[in-house]
């Protein structure tokens, strides 16, 4: 056994959005908090979502009116708090005759726009897509449709930025790490760790321990905490694909498709299109999900029906795959399957609490870190009240309206960086971009151009403040700009950050247990 650390008030399994979350409420009031994730953070479910803060308009179809309800309030709160790396985006419904009626779409879309509270984002309209430009893309069979708004978000940077803002506040955040067992003893939970990049095994104990382990939250159930009642999680795989940008305008549409379900398009990365989902019942391991023919040929299909310019396979430069650990509620198809999350608090007489987190989506990570801190109350009577509603995260603490302001302030400040690369930088770090800029007077005090826009200076800010340790957690995480970069340059960059490891491992330490970035 290894030697025993220090004691927590909270261990955390899972560096997704609800680990990541759930840490960064417990940090902010007064708890001491240690976060362990298995790989990089984000780096499977909470990097393969569709991008989207929303309030999720077609699960009102399944009455799933609480979690809209809940979802549309925190569009804004999320929206408030990190202006940078979400955004708003309108939404072109076009009315297809041999689908939903359209006085069905009209009675959605008054609720969608009236069950939140809407304060910062326009509503609803009604579009004549025959003579309204973002009516050029499409077939002409689609003459009427409506326009709705949501939110993009950098989903990966999300989980990224609850870590930073958790570690400011003094969240003990392990990457690479992997709890191999927890057990209860003596009222706390004593959990073993093992360092994934060296083998080394650690113990510390907690007061309380949270699950978060995404689509492994039954696997952890039954192999870390050894037990053989694991509740039963669904599993669905969700899959996108990417192609070169479809059509000029910055809207996004969402077609409804003959078998009930929807498919999004909406501009990505400036040059491309995100095309998804799909939602299939999966088996295997979560860390291999991959999209096959049939996905792809299923999306090419559901938006060539509606484009004048069909999608064909031969245009995908990229896909994704995730798996969504939904809770089994029952559902015959998987995608009416509950995305509402579930918590589960296992606490008996005198027992270390355990909660393990079920489903849940992007947009109410949030609250559902807040719920799961409501359940641990009573173990931590000394626990500050919520404050997450309010606060910001890295970055941000601007009003949105103030964005356009704030990236002309960095090319201001910067006259060498061109627009593009300065939108891009206030995107991914918000205010904290001149802070990572520093005195640099040219394009050269940045250092080493590795591809696209990608210098040292950014690489290195990366790996000290943001966890990342390969090429693939930069270039497919932290931004992706991966779908710039060539074989030879992602090599370099590998190259580059294996030898500056050791350089900024100091930096990372510091990082990890709360150093200011």
């Amino acid at each position: 056994m290894g030697v025993a650390e220090r004691s927590y008030d909270l261990a955390v399994v899972g560096g997704g959005v609800n680990g990541c979350g759930i840490a960064r409420d417990a940090a902010g009031r007064g708890l001491t908090v240690l976060l362990a994730e298995q790989g990089d953070l984000a780096s499977a479910t909470s990097s393969a979502s569709t991008k989207l803060v929303h309030g999720g308009l077609r699960y009102l179809e399944y009455y799933e009116f609480r979690l809209v309800r809940e979802a549309l309030i925190e569009r804004e709160v999320l929206l408030r708090a990190a202006p940078h790396f979400i955004w708003p985006l309108r939404f072109v419904l076009p009315h297809h005759s041999g689908l939903r009626p359209r006085w069905m779409i009209r009675l959605g879309l008054f609720l969608y726009d009236h069950l939140g509270g809407r304060k910062i984002l326009p509503g609803t309209r009604a579009v004549d897509l025959r003579s309204d430009p973002i009516g050029k893309p499409l077939r002409p069979e689609f003459r009427f449709g409506f326009e709705y708004s949501d939110c993009w978000v950098e989903d990966a940077r999300l989980v990224v930025m609850n870590a930073r803002d958790a570690a400011d506040r003094g969240v003990d955040i392990r990457t690479r790490t992997r709890v191999v067992s927890a057990r209860r003893e003596d009222g706390l939970w004593r959990v073993r760790l093992e360092d994934r990049r060296t083998g080394a095994i650690s113990e510390i104990r907690a007061r309380a321990l949270v699950n978060a382990a995404g689509p492994w939250v039954s696997e952890f159930l039954g192999g870390a905490l050894g037990r053989n009642d694991p509740d039963r999680v669904r599993m669905v795989k969700g899959s996108h694909i990417v192609v070169p940008r479809l059509y000029d305008h910055d809207r996004c549409y969402i077609f409804q498709n003959a078998d009930g379900r929807i498919c999004f398009t909406i501009p990505y990365e400036q040059d491309f299109t995100l095309i998804g989902t799909t939602d299939l019942d999966y088996r295997g391991n979560p860390g291999e999900a991959a999209i096959d023919a049939s996905e792809i040929a299923y999306l090419c299909e559901a938006v060539s029906a509606y484009f004048v310019k069909p999608v064909k396979p031969a245009d995908v430069v990229w896909t994704y795959s995730g798996v969504r650990p939904l809770y089994d509620d029952g559902a015959s198809k998987a995608q009416e399957a509950t995305r509402d999350y579930v918590l589960k608090l296992e606490a008996g007489d005198g027992q270390a609490p355990l909660i393990n987190v079920f489903g849940g989506k992007i947009t109410t990570a949030r609250k559902l870190a807040e719920a799961a801190l409501e359940k641990l109350a009573p173990f931590f009577p000394t626990m500050g009240a919520p404050w997450t509603d309010t606060g910001h995260l890295p970055g941000g603490g601007i009003p949105v309206a103030a964005v356009p302001a704030a990236i002309a302030e960095i090319r201001t400040r910067h006259p060498y960086l061109s627009e593009r690369h300065a939108a891009r930088l206030f995107r991914y770090y918000g205010t904290r971009a001149l802070a990572m800029l520093g005195d640099a007077r040219s394009l050269a005090d940045l250092g080493r151009l590795f591809g696209a826009d990608l210098t040292a200076r950014e690489v290195d800010h990366l790996m000290r403040t943001e966890w990342a340790e390969t090429a693939e957690d930069i270039l497919w995480r932290r931004s992706k700009l991966g779908l710039r970069f060539k074989p030879d340059e992602v090599a370099a960059l590998d190259s580059y950050m294996a030898a500056r490891r050791g350089d900024v491992a100091t930096g990372a330490v510091l990082a990890a247990q709360g150093g200011r970035s």
